[in-house]
């Protein structure tokens, strides 16, 4: 299974938080995955982190250099992509969300999301 993490979930899956649920850590463990983080969340992170949410203070560099050690593989962002953006049904308005969706049907990659309301798309 392919996979695509998003933004909460790769946090918690770099920092081995105990906020990743147990059904993601086990498909992030499962060798027969391939799992995947968009350059589009570090681009979330990089914005949020300037605008003072707590949340989202991380260190981008050791995040960038930590994320392929434990296995995950970036997914750039590309026009088809941004493109697929204009084809969802407006259910969440967040556009970093929004286009790990578009990537996700465009690629294709299971989104793994512990939002229930971008997990609706």
């Amino acid at each position: 299974m392919r996979l695509l993490l998003d933004t909460h979930l790769l946090l918690w899956a770099a920092a081995s938080s105990k906020r990743l649920p147990r059904e993601a850590r086990a498909l992030l463990e499962d060798l027969d995955n391939e799992a995947y983080y968009s350059a589009a969340s570090i681009w979330e992170i990089a914005i949020k982190n300037s605008l003072g949410r707590k949340d989202f203070r991380i260190d981008l560099v050791a995040l960038q250099s930590a994320l392929p050690q434990i296995g995950l593989i970036e997914l750039p962002v590309c026009t088809a992509h941004a493109v697929g953006v204009t084809r969802l049904p407006p259910i969440h308005r967040d556009p970093f969300d929004r286009l790990l969706v578009a990537q996700s049907i465009t690629e294709p990659l299971t989104l793994l999301t512990n939002d229930a309301l971008l997990a609706r798309y």
